[in-house]
């Protein structure tokens, strides 16, 4: 394809740098039979959405003979089967390209208006964020879509071959070679004005042309693409009217500054979305690959799972891989973790970590963009789509507010000439002034510019928020709610106690309880797992194993139905007296309590118990500081509950199923604004039902895909940094707008009293817009603590 050369712009009134050439990436509905990408059934993916697709014949539906575990919370796993908001429309196919040169949230918006109405387009969308637009259609539109986009001023970049083909990297001098050129002209001009006036005003009118001729090209591409009434137009009506009236000095000030505003919006953007990037370069280009004990240097998108990789010190993993020998990872990029993490022998390691002290021997387990770098990109784009109520208002404003401000203008014109006989040049100075004072440029970046530099500042700091509309609605947030396994306490509990009843040995209870719980990803049959094979290095193996809703799962071993349910779900007079007193008296310490059977009789019990997370004290004191109040919601029974409670400090409701978590969100949402923070599936219909969702880094991906938020370094201490963060992101949209509507108040008026010239509007113009982006870009400097 051809490379662009194009002055990309939007009707903000920033204009964009040089991209380079078009780049298509077609992604068709696939089918879902033979092999998937590993990890995409995973309970445990590090950090988002699986890359499964959401079809009835998924990798991810059980099978017959599957189960799903029955958690402490009372809950069984399962999807709950949403469709993914970001796929396709049925029928359609999606094509996605990078787009460059953008420099601000609407110029996002001035590209989806230009392809939104092409003929076969279903839906059209620009991920600021990560400089993507994405169009799903019924048949290929490439061709139009191309030349939609290049009649708009902008130009793709194929993110199918974008390994092929060499981006051109422009120098920050050539990027700023318009300005300055605009800049020495404009000097020249005024050194000639002194020597000689008549000189002087011919520079001028040559510095305006010079300046004119790309925002004017611009606002015609624009209007030609459906936005009439653009920035660029409103700047070249002025300029052209200037130059008729003879303000030949004023014109060219007016491009000139007018171009230093879209240098300082452009440098903005670029700050807000270096968090982005930098998160995107830690995917190196190649990967060292093991054949036959022979290594080989391949390109990163050529892995698949199983591979094995070597990985040497100082350098970053490609993809998400299961170490095979022992080795240190710095994780910080992704988890915001300083001190490198040492991992043992099968453990996995998620891609772009560093390794940091020998040569690591790997198996590569995620697929081509299934990476723990690539949900995070994709959770990123998902939000960059969820945009503020405060945002689109303000969208629909600016479309009527622009035609609305010329109208005024044009009056402001003809009126006081033909009605009362004044100057013409005086009100057509004044009519001019006045369109640059209504300029929509700050307004319209007020809100974007604030939520985009919230949500980097949030990235940072280890948090990922979905959108502007989330980060809004957090800022509400006065009641958090939490789910206790996983999210208070660690998520990896211990057999601490094993009883044997009706003459049972330990080893055959615990061989019996793993049999019918293999398979489970649930902490607790987790604990059993592990705690069995110590005493039964050859486990047993169960026919028929599924979940008992609410209570327990059960299996057939070895002709026998065996058992392992919740003490409140076991038939009356199967425990004695003695064996309930246990039980009780397990629980009031913080003991979570199974019961194993075989043929509906007592065999044992088997206690286990989670540690709190280290931070879970500090982090609630922190929330009680904001004036925020928490309280825990189990599945467990109600002692361990109070047990956990009582050494935090907060309320707690216990013996909760999904349903009942669901009204237990619902009854506290009522009264004030929730947050549901948990991990796992049982906590997802509580974070659809709660104000904002949000899930734990460590969770399912089923937690992660229903939540607004996610705590990506997996830290509860992240809560308060994220309701405090949204609370100065929220403050920030206000005084932006206060701004931006403050100052063209106090301008509109001085301008129909004839105190304020042209350059002193476009001063006042690109003053508020420089004003707002220097007020967003403070919240990039908010610490995590």
């Amino acid at each position: 394809m051809i490379p662009m050369k194009n002055n990309n712009s939007c009707n903000c009134g920033c204009q964009g740098k040089r991209a380079p050439a078009l780049h298509i990436n077609k992604i068709s509905m696939p089918a879902q039979s033979g092999t998937h990408p590993a990890g995409c059934c995973s309970d445990k993916a590090p950090l988002a959405a699986s890359a499964c697709a959401t079809a009835s014949d998924s990798c991810c539906t059980p099978k017959t003979g599957e189960h799903s575990h029955t958690s402490d919370d009372g809950s069984a796993e399962g999807s709950p089967g949403e469709d993914d908001p970001s796929a396709p429309l049925s029928a359609s196919h999606q094509y996605s390209w990078k787009v460059e040169g953008m420099d601000c949230p609407a110029c996002a918006r001035k590209i989806e208006n230009s392809v939104a109405g092409l003929d076969g387009v279903n839906r059209a969308r620009v991920l600021f964020a990560t400089e993507k637009l994405v169009i799903d259609a019924g048949f290929d539109i490439t061709k139009n879509v191309q030349n939609a986009v290049t009649a708009a001023g902008f130009t793709l970049q194929s993110l199918d071959n974008k390994q092929n083909i060499p981006e051109a990297e422009e120098s920050r001098l050539k990027e700023m070679l318009p300005l300055i050129v605009l800049s020495v002209l404009m000097l020249l001009s005024w050194a000639l004005d002194h020597f000689n006036p008549q000189m002087g005003k011919i520079a001028f009118i040559a510095t305006t042309l010079v300046g004119l001729r790309p925002v004017l090209l611009q606002a015609i591409r624009q209007t030609r693409s459906g936005s009439p009434f653009a920035i660029e137009t409103l700047m070249s009506i002025a300029a052209l009217g200037a130059l008729l009236i003879g303000a030949t000095a004023e014109a060219a000030m007016v491009l000139l500054l007018f171009m230093v505003g879209e240098r300082l919006e452009s440098f903005a953007s670029s700050r807000a979305r270096s968090g982005v990037k930098s998160l995107m370069a830690l995917i190196p280009d190649t990967a060292v690959r093991v054949v036959n004990d022979k290594t080989e240097t391949v390109p990163v998108s050529s892995l698949r799972p199983g591979d094995i990789i070597e990985i040497a010190a100082g350098a970053r993993l490609p993809a998400d891989a299961i170490l095979q020998g022992h080795a240190s990872f710095d994780e910080s990029a992704l988890t915001g973790e300083s001190v490198p993490v040492e991992h043992q022998p099968g453990e996995k390691v998620p891609a772009g970590s560093l390794c940091v002290d020998r040569l690591a021997r790997l198996e590569v387990a995620s697929a081509p963009g299934n990476s723990a770098i690539d949900r995070i990109l994709q959770l990123i784009e998902e939000a960059d789509e969820r945009r503020a109520p405060i945002e689109r208002f303000l969208d629909t404003f600016s479309r009527y507010y622009t035609p609305v401000i010329m109208l005024m203008a044009l009056l402001v014109i003809i009126v006081p000439p033909l009605a009362m006989g004044l100057s013409w040049e005086t009100w057509i100075y004044r009519g001019l002034t006045l369109l640059l004072i209504g300029c929509p440029c700050a307004l319209v970046i007020s809100t974007p510019a604030a939520i985009t530099s919230g949500l980097a500042a949030a990235t940072r700091q280890g948090a990922l928020i979905k959108g502007g509309a989330a980060l809004e609605q957090l800022a509400l947030i006065q009641t958090v709610a939490l789910d206790k396994t996983g999210t208070l306490t660690e998520g990896k509990p211990e057999v601490t106690h094993v009883v044997t009843l009706n003459g049972i040995s330990e080893g055959e209870v615990l061989s019996l309880a793993s049999a019918v719980e293999e398979g489970s990803h649930h902490p607790l049959a987790q604990a059993i797992l592990a705690r069995a094979k110590i005493s039964n290095p050859l486990p047993l193996t169960a026919q028929d194993r599924r979940a008992l809703a609410g209570t327990g799962v059960e299996g057939i071993v070895s002709g026998r139905k065996v058992q392992v349910l919740t003490p409140k779900s076991v038939a009356e007079n199967t425990l004695t007296t003695e064996t309930l007193a246990q039980i009780t008296d397990w629980e009031s310490t913080g003991n979570t309590v199974v019961v194993v059977l075989q043929e509906d009789n007592a065999i044992g019990l088997i206690a286990m118990q989670d540690r709190l997370r280290d931070d879970a004290a500090e982090a609630l004191q922190k929330l009680k500081a904001l004036g925020v109040s928490a309280v825990m919601l189990t599945g467990d029974n109600p002692r361990a509950a109070k047990n956990i409670a009582d050494r935090l400090g907060i309320d707690f409701r216990a013996g909760l199923l999904p349903a009942d978590k669901v009204s237990a969100v619902t009854a506290l949402n009522a009264v004030k604004p929730v947050a549901m923070v948990g991990d796992g599936i049982n906590d997802a219909p509580a974070m659809k039902a709660a104000r904002i969702g949000i899930a734990m880094g460590s969770g399912t991906d089923v937690a992660l895909e229903t939540a607004d938020a996610a705590l990506t370094h997996n830290r509860l201490s992240g809560l308060a940094q994220m309701i405090s963060l949204s609370r100065a992101t929220r403050a920030n949209i206000r005084q932006n707008i206060t701004i931006a509507l403050g100052l063209k108040a106090i301008f509109l008026v001085t301008t129909i009293m004839g105190l304020t010239g042209l350059w002193l509007a476009v001063l006042a113009d690109s003053g508020a817009t420089a004003l707002v982006t220097a007020n967003a870009l403070r919240l990039l400097r908010k610490k995590s603590h």
